[in-house]
């Protein structure tokens, strides 16, 4: 009998899968994977997918804080701390969309999600409570948002909010998508990505830039002939980026990019921080047919 001893190649290695939490109402469905940051990773109307796919996409929270911190550092009361610097020099969109977050309860529509601040995979140096609740409305004409944040010990500043990547184009020949708000203002951009502290008339895009809208956020994405989709919160700025060909995001948040340091909201045990926000779309098939 003879022997084989040529060496054989190695089994590769299984790529872990997300666990997905599904909900689904009329003809929309939605993933939330809450292994990977409680991002929603697929927002399907009608059978067509509405977000960038990818482990860095769909639609994540930006928790205890969004957009940037400069050189990752704030102040609570004389104290500072470093937040790392994954955009260097500056820290960016929270430590949420990084961690696994707990599925607290779920159904056909609806699902809550929570982690603690004091994650040890999360460096944030106050203790607290992190919730998602994620809900679709019983007709699947729309997607609401809730993120808090609450303390278990000392107030500490925060902010809360969300970065979407919707797609620009919904493919099969379609017409990339129109993006229409009307901000009161423009946090004017400085050279190193943060607000200046000056306000100004809103510029004409491409934009990577922050928009005052006091009376509340209210901003409309079409896909002409597709879909329209209306994103609104009572949240007073949002944060547009559509410099990339892929995706055009639209993120209302509860403060400004650097907030932390320049307009601080305190979350204290008797006054924790809640923001939602609401997506709500229209086929536009029949306004062609």
């Amino acid at each position: 009998m003879s022997t084989d001893n040529t060496p054989q190649s190695a089994a590769p290695t299984p790529v872990p899968v997300p666990k997905g939490v599904r909900l689904a109402a009329g003809d929309t469905e939605l993933t939330v994977h809450p292994d990977n940051g409680c991002r929603i990773a697929s927002l399907r109307v009608g059978g067509t997918e509405l977000l960038r796919q990818g482990a860095k996409y769909g639609c994540f929270p930006m928790v205890p804080w969004c957009g940037r911190i400069e050189h990752g550092q704030f102040r609570n009361g004389a104290e500072v701390h470093q937040m790392p610097l994954n955009a260097a020099p500056h820290a960016i969109h929270g430590t949420g969309r990084n961690l696994r977050w707990r599925t607290a309860r779920s159904s056909a529509t609806e699902a809550v999600f929570t982690y603690d601040l004091a994650d040890p995979a999360a460096p944030w140096p106050y203790p607290g409570r992190v919730t998602q609740l994620v809900e679709l409305a019983a007709d699947g004409g729309s997607l609401t948002l809730t993120m808090g944040v609450e303390t278990t010990g000392d107030s500490f500043p925060a902010q809360a909010g969300w970065h979407p990547w919707f797609l620009r184009n919904l493919g099969e020949g379609g017409e990339d998508v129109r993006l229409d708000f009307a901000p009161e203002w423009q946090e004017e951009r400085g050279d190193d990505h943060l607000p200046t502290g000056r306000r100004t008339v809103p510029q004409p895009g491409p934009w990577d830039d922050c928009f005052g809208m006091p009376q509340g956020v209210g901003a409309t994405l079409t896909w002409p002939g597709r879909l329209e989709l209306k994103v609104a919160s009572r949240a007073e700025w949002v944060v547009v980026y559509d410099e990339q060909e892929a995706a055009v995001c639209v993120e209302p948040q509860s403060g400004p990019p650097n907030g932390l340091n320049t307009l601080p909201r305190l979350v204290t045990p008797i006054d924790p921080l809640e923001i939602s926000t609401t997506w709500s779309w229209r086929s536009l098939a029949q306004d062609t047919a």
